[in-house]
This record gives structure tokens, sequence and C-alpha cells, in this order.
């Protein structure tokens, strides 16, 4: 296949057709006709003999070889708008850009509250729209619906960028008063009361059975390995709700350190090493490849990584 017989035109095609999988979307994203798309979807097939997109129960969807070519198209195309763009930088001071960031309650409390912090002195006008876990899909961050995902993530698509912010060790949290505080080990640790929070990865959570261990998480996992299992009276996903009530009651909050030292300062707070080891978390910033060469995007994880290394 000759590049230069290649209409360019279509590989623009492609990648909305890919990202729509509806002729009749992709035309009116690219506001051309819907003939003139579905006559581009016939070119590509031609082009790549393979239907690329299929009809089915669930409407259209892309073929297996219309999969493997689309991180490579955009990509392409990524670069290509990327160095036909004006030499310009971007201007933080003055840009009224709204970012949208998914990130868990761990990440917002810990690193977010000082990225807001950074933007009202760098940016003023820039809008930062925090979004939780249960409100977005990879998809949504694969199609630059949403900017960047900062979390814990298990696995992510091969097509994301990503980079490591920090990594985290645990922390227990108990109300000064509590008995326990002054005799802190494994025994009265499992005799004790505790708090379960967490909330990873996307999309809508779901209830928590005790039962299952494998799904409690890091604490409850290396506890099961040592043959024990703590007694959970509270499960939230909500980090500063753990941290009140361990404050507050006779329950212990076994959570990431940087999460239990946002009350360090707190006299009825006790901070202590949990009795058993825990492996660390890593905290992560994913985004699309869409937006891996946006100056704005750029500027943005860059401070934001900045920040983290600095936390």
């Amino acid at each position: 296949m000759n590049i230069a017989k290649i209409d360019l035109n279509l590989l623009v095609y492609f990648d909305v057709l890919i990202r729509e999988q509806s002729v009749t979307k992709a035309a009116n994203q690219l506001s051309i006709t819907q003939p003139a798309m579905s006559n581009g979807l016939k070119r590509l097939r031609d082009l790549f003999n393979d239907p690329i997109l299929v009809r089915t129960s669930e409407g259209m969807t892309p073929t297996k070889r219309a999969l493997q070519l689309q991180p490579v198209i955009r990509d392409a195309l990524s670069r290509l708008e990327s160095a036909i763009q004006p030499e310009s930088e971007f201007d933080p001071a003055n840009s009224q850009r709204t970012f949208r960031i998914m990130a868990s309650d761990y990440a917002e409390s810990t690193l977010l509250f000082e990225v807001i912090r950074e933007l009202n002195q760098q940016a003023p006008n820039i809008v930062l729209d925090v979004i939780t876990p249960s409100d977005v899909t990879f998809y949504d961050v694969e199609h630059g619906k949403v900017d960047m995902a900062i979390n814990r993530f298990e696995q992510l698509p091969v097509s994301f960028h990503q980079k490591v912010l920090w990594q985290d060790d645990f922390c227990c949290v108990l109300n000064t008063a509590n008995p326990i505080v002054h005799e802190f080990n494994l025994d009265t640790y499992l005799a004790g009361q505790h708090i379960w929070v967490s909330k990873t990865g996307f999309g809508v959570g779901v209830g928590i059975d005790p039962k299952e261990v494998q799904k409690l998480g890091w604490v409850d996992e290396e506890l099961n390995k040592l043959g024990h299992k703590r007694h959970i009276r509270t499960f939230t996903r909500h980090y500063h709700v753990a941290l009140q009530l361990a404050k507050v009651q006779n329950l212990i909050a076994t959570l990431p350190s940087r999460a239990a030292h946002l009350y360090h300062d707190d006299p009825n707070v006790t901070i202590l090493p949990p009795p058993f080891a825990i492996p660390p978390i890593t905290l992560k910033m994913a985004w699309s490849a869409l937006l891996q060469h946006d100056a704005g995007h750029i500027w943005l994880r860059r401070m934001i990584a900045d920040i983290a290394s600095r936390l």
C-alpha cells in the first residue's frame, strides 16, 4: 500500500467512527452529511480490506482489525495535530479552561487540596471539576471526556498514558482515649472494632459482603494470609468519615498514611503503625492519548506531578 495514494481524511473518518461507533454521530461530529460518512466508511473498508464496523445486537461494533488500528491511527493524528498547531505556549494566568479530573476520595483529600491551592495562585480563572470514580468509565477517559484519572488502579487500558505520583504505606488511626492505644499490638488490634474504607477503580460501586475477604482489599488480604480476620463494624468510601469515626468512637481506621496524617495535629487522634506488614499502595495519574500533546494538559500534568513530589 502506497501511503501517497491514501486520502488522509479517511484516517480522520476512521478515528471518529471508531470513537462514536455510529455513522450518524460521526457525521455530526465532523459536520458532514450522513451519505458522505457512509461513503467514507465504504472507502475505509476497501482501504483496509476489513468491515471496520459491523452491526450487532449492541449496535455498530468495531472489528478486531479496527481495534488494532485505532491506537496507531489516533497517535499519528495526535502528533500531526500537535505539529501543525501555531507555536504558542499555554498561558495559565489567563486561561478560562475547565479541567475534569476523576479522583478517589483519597486522592482528592491528600493531593487535589494542594492542587486547588496552587491553581488559585497560578491560574485563578481555571475551573477544576472533580468527579468521583462512580461517575465515569474508562471509555470517558479514553475519549477525552474526562481529562485525567487519579486513583489506585489494578490495571489500565494499554492505550492510556500514566505516571506514578507516589507510593504510600499504612497507619492506624484511633481515638486518643481508646484504651488499646497504650498496648497496641496484633492481639489488641484483632480484639478491637474497625472501620473499612476504600473506593478504587471506575464505575458504580456495589455493597460489601464482610465474608468475601478477597474483595475487602489490602488490609484484610494481609490479615487473611496470617490466618486472622478483623471485626468490621462500618464500611465507608470516604476517608474523612473514617477519620471522624475513629476520632469520636473506639473504632480503628487502618488507611494510607497520607490520609491518616490529615489529622496529625488533632490531640484527640493517635496515629500508630499497624501491628502487621501491609504492602504500600501506588497512586497514579492516567490520561488519554488524545490529550498527550495538548499544551494545557501538559502544563496541568507537570503541575500535579510537581506538587505530588513535594508532598
